[in-house]
């Protein structure tokens, strides 16, 4: 998890919010990672994660049985593309065959796949340069959400 949310901090804009006891956020997220492109290092207010690392189940969200020993969930938003490219079917189709509580895999997420959002559950070998691609395919993404709205910044992709 760490390798991740370090991997992600090195690139260009990307900020790691890590919610904790005393900082006024909600219980549920300590322990959670929240991504964000941000190239003036300040959390946006009005702006999605472009990515989450999710260390517990959430209500609603039980399925990847985040509930296990040494079990967390990286989530990114993938973009339709990329998704397509990855489960073999659009974002709003239901995926009939995932297993959502599988590791190492390539899946759509089990809430949020319906709008592009990919999830990996305990990244490991047969993962990892597909996870580090997605990630920064989604920062990418983030950017130009952000460069659409505000103008560009220093330099691109």
């Amino acid at each position: 998890m760490e390798e991740i949310i370090g991997f992600v901090e090195n690139l260009e804009g990307a900020l790691a919010v890590r919610p904790g006891p005393g900082d006024g956020s909600p219980e549920i997220s300590w322990g959670d990672t929240f991504f964000f492109y941000a190239p003036d290092g300040v959390m946006p207010q009005a702006t999605q994660p472009f990515a989450t690392i999710v260390t517990k189940n959430q209500p609603g969200d039980e399925s990847s049985h985040l509930d296990r020993p040494d079990t967390f969930r990286v989530n990114m938003a993938a973009g339709k593309e990329a998704f397509i490219d990855r489960t073999g079917h659009a974002p709003r189709e239901p995926a009939t065959d995932d297993d959502p509580g599988v590791t190492d895999a390539v899946i759509a997420h089990p809430v949020y796949g319906s709008v592009g959002w990919l999830a990996v559950v305990n990244p490991g070998r047969r993962t990892d340069a597909a996870v580090r691609e997605l990630l920064r395919d989604a920062h990418h993404l983030a950017r130009a959400r952000h460069e659409r709205r505000t103008g560009p910044t220093t330099s691109s992709r």
